[in-house]
């Protein structure tokens, strides 16, 4: 990142993250006298010809009726497109308008761009200019480029500060995936770090005043402006464990449907996707499928809205079961039959080198029992095993090449090879699982986890386990994927060094992990 972004983005969030603790009762302000880009600006889901720039307008991120001192009506907001950062050469301009029913977000699909080609991008309102944002489109069919990503997920705002954003952006990644957590819907707790400002998200405002809570961030604003991210969900953007057409208690009623409804409006507001991801009804369109060229494709899921309810659901006081027989049964989804189908299909068509699945919760078999006994989680895929072995069988009987699972959620990093029976240590590794750690979710975390001994002893195909928060770094090329687990001492002081932890080798043609 060049100074010139990473300076403007930092003061321009560091002005408004001052001012957290202000709870103004009135929006009543001349919001042409104030920066309205106090959210910072993104971009996403970039192809070998297009991307979308995203930014929010908030004059002042927290009025409680989440329009973030914006007036309610329209605003014509300009953009600029060029191939240096300096805005010497300007490549595309335009003019969108931000409307109040979409709390004043805007995303400008661009078409038509030069493949494999860097950006720099920047907003104007008024007499207000934004920082400035570097994305880029990916490489055209047949480039075989190398890929550097990272992985990350779970960034609990009272859980400790988000250096390992601002870490991941010093890495220069060419493309970010957010795999879900991006917020969290609870009320204020008891961090000595800093707390929700608002009560538990239910309603459309209480929503868009959360993510203006964790957008004035300046390591998440920074992160933004650096690359390109690629989203889906999990279940804290909108409610704890929520599943399909249920809440966290199993229990689905009017006002849950309502809340469903608000948080997807909210999260579509916030998050750099294409209108083809605005919600319709309750209902909202993130599984979607992109490409690195011919090295890599994306296969981008959702396991929250299709799946059905947890299996053994006892009202939601646990989520772990042993010998829960629920859990074998054929008739029970993680995808639904629509992603499912969409799923095998693409894998099966991709001519790419490696095969990437960007998905939220924990996909290998994870027995947390000594024993004959297995003691699994209802809320992973273990919950959901028919669900998991069609895939498993379609990577060996179907001969997809490389499957990468990407996976977050459990705020603990992990290693594992995915193999043909789970329960043959002997059986045929046919793709590996890399599953983030948290950014702050969980606190500083240990170097330990409780119970990893019995976890290493029940799964031996689980191969490392670490509770340090951070984030995954990758690299592909057509011979390998090598990958860096990175991990920061701690989270609840601010800008904390980064290390890597534990580096793996993955040879394209052997999913096995080989530690380097």
């Amino acid at each position: 990142m060049s100074r010139r972004i990473f300076t403007g983005t930092a003061l321009t969030s560091l002005a408004t993250a001052g001012v957290l603790g202000a709870l103004p009762a009135t929006a009543e302000v001349t919001w042409r006298e104030k920066d309205p880009f106090t959210l910072g600006i993104a971009s996403g889901d970039p192809t070998s010809s297009s991307v979308v720039l995203w930014t929010r307008l908030a004059v002042d991120p927290h009025v409680l009726d989440g329009r973030g001192g914006m007036p309610n009506v329209p605003v014509e907001v300009r953009w600029e497109l060029a191939s240096d950062e300096s805005f010497r050469s300007i490549l595309r301009r335009g003019t969108e308008t931000a409307r109040p029913e979409e709390a004043h977000s805007l995303h400008v699909e661009l078409e038509d761009l030069p493949a494999g080609s860097e950006f720099f991008y920047r907003f104007r309102a008024g007499r207000h200019v934004s920082p400035v944002g570097r994305t880029l489109t990916t490489p055209p069919p047949g480039d075989t480029r190398s890929l550097r990503m990272v992985h990350l997920s779970c960034s609990h705002w009272e859980g400790g500060w988000f250096t390992a954003y601002r870490r991941a952006a010093e890495d220069r990644p060419d493309l970010v995936f957010g795999l879900g957590d991006y917020i969290y819907e609870g009320g204020p707790g008891k961090s000595d770090v800093r707390t929700h400002p608002h009560k538990l998200c239910t309603t459309l405002e209480d929503y868009r005043l959360r993510y203006a809570t964790y957008k004035t961030d300046p390591d998440l604003q920074l992160l933004h402006a650096t690359a390109p991210w690629i989203v889906t969900w999990d279940d804290h953007e909108i409610q704890d464990n929520w599943a399909g057409q249920y809440p966290k208690d199993g229990v689905p009623t009017d006002a849950w449907v309502a809340r469903k409804i608000a948080a997807e409006q909210a999260y579509y507001e916030n998050m750099p996707l294409r209108r083809s991801s605005a919600p319709n009804g309750s209902s909202i369109q993130l599984f979607r499928r992109l490409s690195w060229g011919d090295l890599a494709t994306f296969h981008v899921l959702d396991t929250r809205q299709h799946r059905d309810l947890q299996a053994c659901h006892d009202g939601g006081k646990t989520w772990w079961f042993t010998d829960c027989e629920e859990q074998l049964d054929p008739s029970r989804t993680m995808l639904g039959d629509r992603q499912e189908q969409w799923l095998l299909d693409g894998m099966t068509e991709s001519t790419a080198t490696w095969n990437l699945i960007p998905q939220s919760v924990f996909f290998a078999r994870r027995d947390n029992a000594a024993g004959p006994t297995s003691t699994l989680s209802s809320d992973g895929w273990d919950g959901y095993r028919p669900s998991r072995d069609t895939l498993v069988d379609a990577f060996s009987e179907r001969q997809i090449a490389n499957p990468v699972v990407l996976t977050g959620d459990v705020h603990v990093h992990f290693a594992n090879e995915i193999k043909s029976d789970f329960l043959d240590p002997d059986s045929r590794t046919v793709g590996v699982e890399l599953v983030t750690t948290s950014i702050t979710s969980g606190g500083d975390g240990g170097d330990t986890v409780n119970g990893e001994e019995v976890v290493y002893a029940e799964n031996p195909h689980i191969k490392y386990i670490r509770g340090r928060r951070g984030y995954v770094l990758s690299e592909y090329s057509t011979d390998e994927l090598r990958v860096d687990f990175k991990t920061l001492p701690a989270v609840t002081r601010p800008d904390a060094e980064i290390g890597i932890d534990r580096t793996y080798v993955v040879p394209a043609g052997e999913p096995a992990l080989h530690e380097a």
